[in-house]
């Protein structure tokens, strides 16, 4: 039964009938609608999210997803031009941009004793009005001296790193998470939802620039790659 409730949702988006972004009615408009019981409309809304045609957002609704965003594996890219080649709008929302001590975890990273400064940012970046990176990012103080003083709302960290710590060297390490539930909170996603982490560090010259922590929801990104032998 609720394969039939998934074919004709998934038709209704197939056929542009719903758009991306359009707000899928609810599951008592569904059982009202289609006549099934609430538990097969939960069941096939539950499936075609996980498959990616869905979207939920916690406390917001359900909707049609776009096409999943992509980034490339191993390269180092600004999530702003990203969400652009994709004709979508991208737009930030800076949680924290200050000056702190180093713990033993960011000093080491970044070659520098613990408890000497850093540049600390969080930054939530939205691709028209879904959020899909939340970004934690250590930044050395000595490579990048005005990064607090920066607007990240009318640019990125990576525009701004790149003008005064050109990058040469990178290394990604990817995992499979389940957000924090503040984190949950702020990428608008349920809790237990898997999400994609990527750890990364960078070089400028034989100077580390940042240590970044990037989660993005597994229901709104993939990474690919490619390579040869």
């Amino acid at each position: 039964m609720y394969a039939q409730v998934k074919q004709m949702i998934a038709q209704q988006i197939r056929s542009g009938a719903w758009p991306v972004h359009y707000r899928v009615p609810s599951e008592a408009e569904l059982v009202q609608e289609l006549g099934f019981s609430r538990m097969t409309v939960n069941r096939a809304l539950r499936e075609l999210t996980a498959e990616g045609l869905l979207v939920r957002m916690q406390g917001v609704g359900t909707f049609v997803a776009q096409p999943k965003a992509r980034s490339a594996l191993f390269a180092v890219n600004n999530i702003a031009d990203e969400i652009a080649a994709r004709s979508h709008r991208h737009h930030s929302r800076v949680l924290r941009l200050a000056q702190e001590p180093a713990a033993s975890e960011q000093a080491h990273a970044l070659d520098i004793r613990a408890g000497q400064p850093v540049f600390h940012s969080i930054i939530v970046h939205y691709e028209d009005d879904i959020p899909i990176q939340l970004e934690d990012r250590y930044v050395n103080v000595g490579v990048a001296p005005e990064y607090a003083q920066q607007d990240f709302t009318r640019s990125t960290p990576y525009e701004y790193l790149s003008r005064v710590a050109p990058l040469t060297a990178g290394e990604h390490v990817v995992e499979a998470i389940l957000a924090k539930p503040r984190e949950c909170q702020l990428l608008q996603i349920d809790r237990g939802e898997p999400c994609l982490l990527i750890r990364r560090r960078t070089w400028s010259g034989d100077r580390p620039v940042t240590l970044a922590r990037l989660i993005h929801p597994g229901s709104r990104h993939r990474l690919e790659g490619k390579f040869t032998t």
